[in-house]
């Protein structure tokens, strides 16, 4: 399969992605746990259909020492023993936060007030941040149909 655009090569497309890149840095450099924002990112680009995002989390993932048991079992969190009750707190924020349209009143006070059990307000605020990223960057690859497979580890530094 190939891209229909070649957003590192547009420079519309460059201008944006500067700005969506520093996004990123700043959601990176939060103190929302590594495991956290990584299982968090798999789970909403498995959502949003993104299968470079897919790619590139769970190989990042693995790259950071998260189990490959872990990763497999992302879209399954609710049946799996193998998550902490945070990081179930915050996959469950992440999908009712990706499935806006499927849920009448957004994100239920219930879900809010778990993940607050678990999570400050800035990482709280780096949760909901990285949810609402990572919608923008898997439709900017849904639409252009970034192919899978070929990322590498740390390949955006």
């Amino acid at each position: 399969m190939d891209a229909r655009l070649n957003m590192f090569e547009n420079a519309t497309a460059m201008k944006m992605l500067k700005y969506v890149t520093a996004a990123g840095k700043v959601i990176k450099d939060s103190p929302l746990p590594q495991a956290t924002r990584e299982l968090v990112a798999l789970r909403a680009s498995q959502i949003n259909g993104c299968g470079f995002c897919t790619d590139m989390h769970t190989k990042d993932a693995i790259a950071a020492g998260e189990s490959q048991t872990r990763l497999n079992l992302v879209a399954a969190w609710r049946e799996a023993t193998v998550f902490t009750e945070a990081e179930r707190a915050a996959l469950e924020l992440a999908e009712e936060g990706t499935r806006i349209a499927d849920a009448a009143g957004g994100v239920s006070d219930e879900v809010w007030a778990n993940a607050a059990k678990h999570y400050d307000e800035d990482q709280l605020a780096a949760l909901v941040c990285l949810i609402s990223f990572m919608g923008t960057v898997n439709r900017l690859n849904v639409i252009t149909r970034q192919p899978a497979g070929d990322y590498q580890p740390g390949q955006f530094g």
